[in-house]
């Protein structure tokens, strides 16, 4: 494998530098020098320019808003993008653009795809997604919120937990059980549904950080109309699966490039303390520039499939768990690095809840404290580290299957043996 971009892709990297150099402000170090309130003000702002650019959206076709860029493009653009330290979107952008929209693109109809996209892009509809429940988490196919067809309307009832971003979002994509009879991966719909209305309530759940980026949605007779079906009645599982290798396959080209900025300030940060000569420090900084560089390759073969038009699958999964469990070991290196100083953090924490903090941060232990806490919860958001391994195990490898949960009657029967 040669890992060289071609020339054209570096003639076009030479454009994007030349538009951020053009667009940022003069002295510019990334979003993370900004302080959480400028910063999130500031992403306001650039959005609209990537939108006037038709960078918002680099894979959508330009009917819709996007740039019909090439898959190489849009891993350039995305690379120079983290490079520069800002951001792509806002939060909402990735449910949006890299989740429901490229899912339209795939299953939706012409018409859901004219009257979405357009507004995902403007910002006018702000998405969330509406997958996991109470006692449908890892077991996503165990979910049991309702959707009745009444008329030319889909009626709603249920709860939805962990649905980030939902208290700044007016949209949301539902997987709910449209046929309470049929086996439990097919009697499943997929629906887009509109939050500005009576039957739809979002209760913040406060995290150990203090923010409240997840949240619960209740649905109590909710509605939504019958139109807004992506995929076909009962299909929802299949579009549902789609969705997921969106989530999890699109960020391993561009998400290396994070975790190396990451790993370059946390050097930094043991320089500063004089940690690093430290000799099992040394050891576990080497383990983390090595799991970076793996990133990176894992990064090429998805973008080598992506180039040939494949769509994301199952083996996004690798990417999912390695950078999940990585990013836990890194943040408590960074723990270690700090010591006592840990327990007592000063300075700006994070500006997001998810990933690395933002390029530009200054070395303060609250950014590092923070990441930390929230790192905690990567191996269970967008699936746990279980979740991945069967999925890999069965979907990739072709192992056998986990053997089922013995039924009630099942279990019964051997205690009267």
């Amino acid at each position: 494998m040669d890992p060289r971009y071609s020339a054209d892709a570096e003639r076009y990297r030479g454009e994007v530098r030349a538009f951020l150099a053009d667009k940022l402000p003069a002295g510019w170090s990334g979003i993370g020098a900004l302080s959480p309130d400028a910063a999130r003000a500031w992403a306001v702002e650039w959005r609209r320019v990537l939108a006037a650019a038709g960078l918002l959206a680099p894979a959508w076709p330009s009917e819709y808003g996007g740039g019909g860029l090439s898959p190489v493009e849009q891993v350039v653009l995305a690379e120079e993008l983290a490079r520069a330290g800002v951001p792509s979107g806002v939060p909402n952008d990735a449910f949006g653009i890299q989740m429901v929209g490229n899912t339209l693109l795939r299953w939706g109809t012409e018409d859901q795809k004219a009257y979405f996209l357009p507004r995902v892009i403007s910002g006018e509809h702000r998405w969330c997604q509406g997958y996991s429940e109470p006692d449908a988490g890892s077991d996503l196919a165990n979910l049991s919120t309702r959707a009745v067809l009444d008329g030319d309307e889909w009626v709603l009832n249920g709860q939805k937990v962990w649905t980030s971003a939902a208290k700044t979002a007016n949209w949301i994509f539902v997987l709910a059980r449209s046929d309470p009879d049929a086996p439990r991966h097919r009697g499943i719909t997929f629906l887009l549904v509109p939050m500005d209305q009576p039957g739809v309530e979002v209760r913040p759940i406060r995290m150990m950080t203090g923010a409240s980026e997840f949240n619960e949605t209740f649905f109590n007779d909710a509605r939504t109309a019958a139109s807004n079906v992506v995929g076909g009645v009962g299909n929802g599982w299949a579009v549902a699966m789609t969705l997921l290798g969106y989530e999890r396959g699109e960020a391993a080209a561009t998400n290396p490039i994070l975790f190396r900025i990451e790993l370059d300030r946390l050097l930094g940060l043991a320089r500063a303390r004089g940690r690093h000569t430290d000799p099992v420090i040394r050891q576990r900084l080497a383990e983390a520039y090595a799991a970076v560089e793996v990133m990176r390759y894992l990064g090429l073969r998805t973008l080598t499939r992506f180039v040939a038009g494949e769509a994301p699958g199952p083996e996004g999964s690798v990417f999912k768990l390695y950078w999940s469990e990585h990013h836990q070991r890194v943040t408590e290196l960074a723990i270690d690095i700090l010591g006592a100083d840990a327990t007592e953090p000063s300075g700006r924490w994070p500006a997001g809840s998810f990933g690395t903090d933002d390029l530009g941060t200054p070395g303060e232990s609250a950014s590092w404290v923070g990441t930390f806490l929230n790192a905690r919860a990567g191996t269970i958001y967008a699936g746990t580290s279980q979740v991945q391994r069967n999925i890999l195990g069965e979907m990739v490898l072709g192992l056998p299957k986990e053997p089922a949960p013995r039924s009630a009657g099942e279990r019964a029967l051997e205690r009267q043996s």
